[in-house]
């Protein structure tokens, strides 16, 4: 029996890399979520723009992890 060492290692490192780039785009949606707006007495604005902005942006990772997934999921189906 023959091993491909570097068909193995490429595989380790994709996945090295996919993993990451995931559990980073899943923290950054989480982190997105659990920012709060100030109230306007301890100096925080009036318009929740910049709230509204980071929480689609929080929602646009949870669709990317979603994808990556579904992607994967896809991959080892066909």
């Amino acid at each position: 029996m023959k091993i491909d060492w570097a068909a193995l290692g490429s595989v380790f490192g994709v996945s090295l890399v996919v993993t990451v780039a995931l559990v980073g785009l899943f923290t950054l949606g989480i982190a997105g979520l659990s920012r709060q707006p100030e109230p306007a007495a301890q100096g925080g604005g009036t318009s929740g723009g910049s709230t509204a902005l980071v929480r689609t942006g929080a929602y646009l990772c949870f669709a990317l992890c979603a994808a990556a997934v579904a992607y994967g999921i896809y991959l080892i189906v066909a």
